[in-house]
């Protein structure tokens, strides 16, 4: 373990000291091979540990874990949070704020870090370390996702955080930022550890204030789902037995557990508004010489989970052609040359566990790879620092469309710019995510489902119209029951949903479009200066306490 922790430690110092000097083609060979050299070292060390009994098999990957920054320790790119720190820079210089109200804003006001013992099914007692940042109580309660990897770190919590909060301000959700995160590979633990590990930090956040309808509202991320938020929600219920709107205190959930339809598309469905609304407009889009509309373009997604499908349904059903789609483990690209078949690559996922080796594709060992296949749209919609100053020069899509969370460091930004590339920012595309949430606290507060109410009397109405309709004008002739049926439906609380959200979304991105000419800068400038003057409004609206 210290063997390969130097390994790594050398690397963050020697590279950059290696590396200086080399421009270009021979810098991006001599990152290639450091990375390379330091994933060699991993996997013997791995061995090593597998033969030895010192530690049990699934506490070897965490043992192991490379920093989710290894790129930018390669590349000398910002790690995670100090990106954020340096977008938010860009953006505050062209802010009307102040210095003191600026460096409010782009500060984190807690974070929380938990260690509690699991015992586990084969007798063992293992450490959880877990944490929760809550970045601004500007509006409350704090909202954001739980992830469970075994890379989480204080810094990646907080980045994310700060993250959630510019998103909910841009989006116009009354929410503040925070983000959690539990130290494990969710994978190497059987389904009553990972309820024993999700109930324990809820409980561990319940004593320290850190959860509840009004005070910070948990969701799902990256390595949790809705079963997670079911515990979360159970057991804040058994610890809080009073609160009338306990349900409230996490979204995410299950349909049975106060969830909401809508939900599990929500975050991919966002991405695809935006993406359709920027290759809709002729004046943006023929600056990349392009033609408007999705149909026909081609696009990489990469990313299979939550995010990454829904983004891939909704893009194939408005023409677009899936020609490549990147996953940890690998990829698969279409040989066919009219698009991968979603359904068939879905229907082999959800039978082998993995994309690779799908017959009626090529399959990439290297997924990174996949990235630099020329393509219209590029989508990374998986972990942040995907596309760093190392692979940004080999990049030959023309739009990155950011499907998850800080996928572009600000140097790979930069490169790809002025390259022409147009990047749509994180924090305006994956917000369909917090906005749907937000519409499920709405729900569980108010105790009751949208269109309830009103559902069957809009149908009333509708029907008493086309009978009046019929009866003046029809001369005898009816409209078919087909017709008639799709006519006199009464709105579902998904179509309240998925109108809400479109709603949402398209505001957004005509107000990040607008500003962003207005300013003369990109578009993620102008969405975190959007976020940023809102804040500041709130600040100078409500007052500082005391």
């Amino acid at each position: 373990m210290c063997c390969a922790r130097a390994g790594i430690a050398w690397a963050s110092v020697g590279i950059p000291q290696l590396t200086r000097g080399l421009r270009g083609d021979s810098l991006s060979l001599a990152m290639r091979l450091a990375l390379s050299l330091i994933l060699s070292c991993r996997s013997q060390m791995e061995m090593l540990l597998r033969r030895s009994s010192i530690l049990s098999k699934r506490c070897i990957p965490a043992v192991l874990a490379l920093p989710r920054n290894l790129s930018s320790l390669v590349t000398g790119d910002a790690a995670f949070l100090e990106a954020v720190d340096i977008y938010y820079d860009k953006a505050a210089a062209l802010a009307s704020p102040t210095p003191d109200i600026l460096a409010q804003i782009k500060g984190c006001n807690n974070i929380l870090k938990v260690q509690f013992p699991l015992k586990c099914s084969d007798g063992t007692v293992e450490l959880i370390e877990a944490y929760r940042a809550q970045h601004s109580h500007h509006r409350m309660p704090v909202k954001g996702g739980i992830r469970m990897a075994p890379n989480v770190d204080a810094e990646e919590t907080m980045a994310l955080a700060a993250l959630m909060t510019f998103k909910c301000a841009l989006v116009d959700i009354p929410f503040g930022g925070a983000k959690g995160g539990i130290k494990i590979d969710p994978a190497k633990y059987s389904t009553g550890e990972k309820e024993a590990i999700i109930r324990r930090y809820t409980s561990e956040l319940v004593k320290k204030n850190f959860i509840g309808p009004a005070i910070d509202v948990p969701a799902p991320d990256y390595g949790t789902g809705s079963q997670e938020m079911a515990w979360i929600k159970d057991t804040y219920e058994h610890l809080q037995s009073t609160d009338i709107n306990g349900t409230a205190c996490v979204t995410g959930k299950p349909l049975e557990e106060g969830g909401i339809h809508g939900r599990q598309e929500a975050t991919g469905l966002g991405v695809f508004f935006c993406l359709r609304e920027f290759l809709d407009d002729e004046g943006l889009i023929s600056k990349l010489q392009m033609k408007p509309g999705i149909e026909g373009k081609t696009i990489i997604v990469q990313g299979f989970g939550n995010v990454g499908q829904h983004t891939i349904d909704c893009i194939e059903d408005a023409g677009g052609r899936i020609i490549a789609i990147a996953e940890k483990d690998g990829g698969v690209v279409d040989e066919t040359g009219k698009g991968l078949n979603i359904k068939e690559v879905k229907d082999y996922f959800k039978r082998k566990g993995t994309i690779t080796g799908f017959p009626k594709g090529s399959t990439v060992e290297d997924s990174s790879k996949i990235l630099e296949l020329p393509c219209d749209v590029l989508i990374p919609a998986a972990l942040e620092s995907q596309i760093h100053s190392g692979n940004a020069s080999f990049i030959q899509a023309r739009i990155i469309a950011e499907a998850a969370n800080g996928p572009v460091t600000p140097a790979a930004e930069a490169i790809l710019e002025k390259r022409g590339v147009v990047i749509l920012p994180d924090l305006l595309l994956n917000a369909g995510g917090v906005t749907v949430s937000y519409f499920e606290w709405l729900k569980n507060l108010n105790h009751i489902h949208f269109g309830r109410m009103s559902r069957r009397m809009e149908e009333r109405g509708k029907r008493v119209f086309l009978e009046a309709l019929e009866l003046e004008f029809g001369n005898g002739n009816r409209l078919s029951d087909e017709l008639r049926r799709e006519l006199v439906k009464g709105n579902t609380e998904v179509d309240f949903v998925w109108s809400g959200l479109e709603e949402t979304m398209l505001v957004a991105w005509d107000k990040v479009k607008a500003v962003a000419a207005k300013k003369g800068c990109n578009f993620r400038t102008a969405a975190y200066l959007i976020a940023i003057e809102r804040i500041a409004t709130c600040y100078k609206v409500s007052g500082i306490f005391p």
